[in-house]
């Protein structure tokens, strides 16, 4: 895997690049559609091919639970299971055995779980979350850390930082000696955690960069603390992580937290919030969030957002997408995933070309202005 910095925007620690793996090239900044089971609910490769979108993220948690490694492995890997030949990342696992699971356990050697699926006992380590993922064949992989809510004690949250340095050591030094199962090459992200904690979170970064070989992830925001202290984390941290290596931000997915994120220098995004609130007929337009649920919409005959590069949010109505709604048809579903992610590559595009011509925060500036409330 290569990155390159395209360009640096002088008023911000904004940039934009290009990461390049075996199956696609990137263009940074980067919203990546969450499929956790292997698909993006309600959209077909080709839908996601029709966004240009290049990098897609799958769950490790859930497909080593369903449908298990060893059916990803008889169809060679993750990519031909879902006819998908462009980039894909996987996690760890971990977030999900810390968050799903309704009963854990955890030792310095890893984490036993209960499935929550049927209750049945697993065990997750360093190691074993690094063979999951070898074999799904992802090209960019996570390293497997703890990650802490945001209201966790300091005695745990140092727990987490120390577990995540001991995890992220045996999981390289795994890689090291098993090499990829398909073709293609794997990259490892390390995770840096340490909360809300400046002093944590710089300890974290210095113990993860050696193991960093090229990009990086800010994990454990958005797990509850307040706005202010996570940017102020993510502000740090702009500042300090390798500037030769795509940065990601894991599971901040608001576009106005995308947007001051890329001020402080975050290269990577994904999270589930625009396919997961489509379904609930939350919409995200040029114009502001609507929900197409509301009643004022039912004799609205104006497109869904005109402004939108998706064919459907320009040649459907809003009535005809409440409507569809309404009677629970799986189109508008689909529709209103289209629209949603199509918002998010619309805005990380005009992102691009702004920091290009080096007025980023003056647009950022009427962008938050006019949509963070």
């Amino acid at each position: 895997m290569k990155f390159s910095v395209l360009s640096q925007d002088k008023n911000s620690q904004a940039r934009t690049g290009l990461i390049e793996t075996d199956h696609s090239k990137i263009e940074t900044p980067v919203f990546m559609p969450v499929g956790t089971h292997g698909v993006v609910k309600s959209l077909s490769p080709e839908d996601l091919n029709s966004l240009n979108v290049q990098i897609m993220l799958s769950n490790t948690y859930h497909l080593y639970l369903r449908p298990g490694t060893e059916i990803v492995n008889k169809n060679n890997g993750l990519h031909e299971f879902i006819n998908w030949n462009k980039s894909i990342l996987t996690d760890s696992g971990g977030y999900q055995v810390f968050s799903l699971s309704n009963m854990n356990e955890i030792t310095s050697k890893g984490v036993k779980f209960k499935s929550h699926l049927d209750g049945s006992e697993h065990f997750l380590t360093p190691t074993k979350s690094m063979e999951i993922q070898r074999y799904l064949g992802a090209d960019i992989i996570m390293a497997f850390d703890y990650c802490p809510p945001g209201d966790c004690s300091k005695s745990e949250l140092l727990r987490a930082s120390d577990l995540t340095n001991i995890w992220t050591k045996e999981a390289f030094e795994y890689l090291q000696k098993n090499q990829s199962i398909y073709v293609h090459n794997q990259t490892m992200f390390p995770i840096i955690q340490g909360g809300t904690s400046i002093e944590e979170r710089k300890k974290c970064l210095e113990q993860m960069i050696p193991f960093a070989t090229c990009g990086i992830a800010i994990g454990g925001l958005s797990v509850g603390e307040k706005k202010d202290p996570m940017l102020e984390v993510v502000e740090f941290l702009g500042k300090e992580m390798p500037k030769d290596q795509p940065r990601y931000l894991m599971g901040v997915g608001k576009p106005t937290d995308l947007v001051k994120s890329i001020l402080r220098g975050v290269d990577m995004f994904d999270c589930v919030l625009p396919a997961r609130n489509a379904r609930n007929g939350q919409i995200f337009t040029h114009d502001g969030v609507i929900n197409i649920l509301n009643s004022q919409f039912s004799n609205d005959t104006s497109p869904i957002d005109s402004k939108s590069s998706v064919k459907f949010a320009k040649d459907f109505s809003k009535s005809y997408l409440r409507h569809l709604f309404k009677v629970n048809e799986m189109f508008g579903i689909r529709i209103a995933t289209l629209t949603n992610i199509a918002y998010y590559f619309d805005l990380i595009s005009e992102i691009k070309n702004e920091i290009n011509n080096n007025s980023f925060v003056k647009w950022s500036s009427n962008y938050l202005n006019k949509f963070d409330r």
